[in-house]
């Protein structure tokens, strides 16, 4: 049980209150606070249980993505504050640091290998968001036109 709590709990705690953190510089108040908190710790959960891989980082910005869209719609707000948020503890900002690191060092094969997988993880979270949102924005609308016309 000791091991769940320091393999999985912990780090979508930590998701969660960096999230909180930056609701404030994206001036986001009251219950979507939490909203971008939750969404932090799912997508981290998401991403440990697929297994830390750039697919795992798809999967989990997937996650994150249908689940800012669902939020949005029932508050009623722009899911872009929801999804930035929700995504800022995955971006693979210390993959962008080692990668400079292992350049100004010189070494060219570390330096290439780590950008290329910062580069992949970042392509991961950018087409995981988009096509979550697009596919789910046209089955709302397509859901929404049948119920209106019915």
């Amino acid at each position: 049980m000791d091991m769940l709590w320091f393999d999985y709990g912990l780090p979508c705690l930590w998701a969660f209150l960096a999230c909180i953190g930056f609701t404030f510089v994206f001036n986001i108040h009251g219950v979507g606070k939490l909203i971008c908190g939750v969404g932090g710790a799912l997508g981290w959960l998401v991403y440990l249980l697929a297994g830390s891989t750039i697919l795992a980082a798809f999967l989990a910005s997937a996650a994150i993505g249908l689940y800012a869209e669902v939020m949005a719609r029932l508050r009623r707000c722009p899911v872009t504050g929801y999804l930035l948020v929700a995504l800022l503890p995955l971006v693979p900002g210390g993959g962008i640091y080692y990668a400079m690191s292992y350049c100004v060092a010189g070494d060219t094969g570390r330096f290439l290998d780590t950008l290329l997988h910062t580069f992949g993880m970042a392509a991961a979270l950018a087409v995981g968001a988009m096509l979550t949102s697009s596919l789910f924005r046209a089955a709302y609308l397509h859901l929404n036109h049948r119920k209106s016309a019915g």
